[in-house]
């Protein structure tokens, strides 16, 4: 039996658009969103997640942050079940270009 994917939520649908914003930005704080990010998509290839980088996001990022971290403890779902695949491939573009470039080079 295939499960259908879970519904967001307005408040997680929110959060991660306003994460996704954040990391297309060149801060500190933005890296650490993006990293936070890539790692939900493909920790494998993309890097994990530092936990002590949320302590350098300002508290209303870190509570987005929570939120989305929360929806995705829940669903088991990647974000390109979401729709949000193009903005993913966008972060990886620009935080992780070696990634792209050595898929490149593979192909």
């Amino acid at each position: 039996m295939v499960s259908a994917t879970p519904k967001m939520d307005p408040t997680t649908w929110a959060a991660l658009e306003r994460l996704l914003e954040i990391a297309r930005g060149d801060t500190g704080q933005c890296r650490y969103v993006a990293n936070f990010l890539l790692a939900w998509w493909n920790a494998g290839t993309l890097g994990g997640f530092d936990l002590t980088e949320a302590w350098g996001v300002d508290d209303a990022i870190g509570e987005d942050m929570i939120t989305v971290f929360s929806f995705v403890v829940r669903n088991n779902e990647y974000p390109s079940a979401y729709t949000f695949q193009t903005e993913f491939e966008d972060l990886v573009r620009l935080w992780r270009p070696e990634v792209v470039k050595a898929a490149e080079t593979a192909a």
